[in-house]
């Protein structure tokens, strides 16, 4: 189906609407007093518009121009929203499509915001930044590592601004612990401890009609067709405000997810990552065990212990027996450093034990002060803001890099894919990061890509868009 066949025969759902007058930021000049950059928010449920629309709607230069969805309802609810949120006359001047490639073959979109489930992520990705998109996505930043490398490659070959919804980087605890890790406030780091909550088993396997608003085919993408029921997608509760607010079952399913490996991994791994320098570069080792759900329809993986261990020897293990955050221990102490006891969506899972605070040491000494240089400029100053989405705008305007560009996105979600692979295998892997191959273990490579259901997925996404043979 074209992307105009699709709009034709979804028109009664609201799938186009008019064309308004809104003048890129890249006809402006990255100096002009009126640049605002024109950003379309695609994935109109929890996260988007709970975090990644409000994010925007706070940041300096930033306007949320379109919005856009599968499911017509959420797609009407977000569309009312962003209009209010900016004090719009009608919500008519937020543009509202159901097809992602509308949103990017319109010259006046300079960015967008990919809030989709996860196994969207690279394909949109991808061609956003060959339609020459600044892009903006929440983690994690693919599905499999084959996804990774072809987004990561297509940013690079683009030139276009990215930047992860890894927000722990945007939050002071966190650049500090990772500061006072690098100033060797710790001594030699030892080993580190990264703990994750877990998700639960159960799920409705009962077939259901699919919901009259939501394009399910187009939904699955690049995965193997299968019967819809609720618990696989989101909620339809006819109180949308409610729906849109609840956990998604496809978050437990490993159909279009990895699990809490993935869902907070990519949050703590990337800390782990800025802290020791290891943004570009992978574990050599992994030993991983773990419980994957089975009976009902969510199977991704409840209890787990992975231990990562780096090319300097460094373990890092990882354990949902742990509380949640990242524990440093070296030769002078330990250091911990979480969200405490704040969430950033109320449907956010309780870490085991107590709230801990966010920033904790053996020694209070360990964590005074401030540190002697910041991670990057204006750390403490975005700290302050509040809102992780302005260095995006700062850094699409400027066109710098931002404070989480695509490669080192893809390599803290490469540490963990390669621990789930881990976990299933059961066995120790030996991981060539450099390669992204792991060393005379063929089953283990055989996951490191899935297969695409057609037409859709990322692979198929760059190939077209690049030229080249992926």
């Amino acid at each position: 189906m074209t992307r105009r066949e699709f709009i034709r025969s979804t028109a009664g759902a609201g799938a186009a609407f008019a064309f308004p007058a809104i003048v890129p930021a890249s006809v402006l000049g990255a100096d002009a007093p009126s640049n605002t950059l024109n950003i379309a928010q695609i994935g109109c449920g929890r996260i988007g518009i709970s975090m990644d629309v409000p994010g925007f709607l706070r940041a300096r230069g930033a306007r949320v121009c379109a919005v856009c969805d599968l499911d017509a309802r959420r797609l009407a609810h977000l569309r009312a929203f962003v209009a209010a949120k900016q004090g719009e006359r009608s919500s008519e001047a937020i543009v509202a499509e159901r097809d992602y490639r509308e949103i990017l073959a319109r010259p006046d979109v300079d960015a967008v915001s990919i809030s989709t489930p996860d196994h969207w992520h690279a394909q949109i990705a991808i061609e956003a930044a060959f339609a020459g998109k600044h892009v903006y996505m929440q983690k994690p930043a693919s599905l499999t590592i084959d996804e990774g490398r072809l987004f990561s490659n297509a940013i690079s070959e683009t030139g276009r601004t990215f930047l992860l919804g890894s927000q722990q980087r945007s939050s002071r605890q966190f650049q500090k612990a990772c500061a006072f890790v690098r100033e060797g406030r710790l001594g030699k780091i030892e080993s580190i401890e990264v703990g994750l909550p877990g998700d639960p088993g159960g799920g409705s396997t009962s077939e259901m009609p699919v919901p009259a608003a939501l394009d399910y085919d187009t939904w699955l993408g690049s995965t193997p067709q299968v019967f819809y029921t609720e618990d696989r997608v989101h909620s339809q509760n006819p109180d949308i405000a409610r729906a849109i607010n609840s956990r998604p079952g496809w978050l437990r399913c490993e159909q279009f997810g990895a699990g809490m490996i993935t869902g907070w991994g990519s949050h703590h791994l990337d800390i782990v990552h800025w802290a020791m320098g290891w943004e570009s570069m992978g574990a050599k080792y992994i030993d991983g065990k773990g419980l994957f759900h089975k009976g009902g329809l969510w199977d991704v993986h409840g209890e787990y212990d992975i231990t990562l261990t780096y090319p300097d020897g460094t373990p890092v293990r990882v354990w949902d027996k742990y509380p949640n955050g990242i524990k440093f221990v070296g030769e002078k102490g330990w250091m911990f450093v979480s969200r405490g006891p704040a969430k950033m969506t109320a449907s956010d899972p309780v870490a085991p034990g107590r709230p801990l605070k966010a920033l904790d040491a053996s020694d209070p000494a360990l964590i005074a002060g401030e540190p002697s240089s910041e991670l990057y400029p204006g750390a403490a100053a975005l700290a302050a803001s509040g809102c992780h989405h302005q260095n995006f705008v700062d850094s699409a305007k400027a066109g710098t890099p931002s404070i989480v560009p695509a490669e080192t996105a893809h390599r803290s979600c490469s540490a963990c894919l390669v621990s789930w692979i881990g976990m299933k295998l059961g066995r120790r892997l030996e991981w060539d990061w450099k390669a992204e191959r792991f060393v005379n273990d063929p089953e283990a490579n055989a996951m490191l890509a899935r297969e695409e259901r057609a037409p859709f997925g990322a692979r198929r996404a760059y190939m077209r868009l690049s030229g080249k043979k992926a």
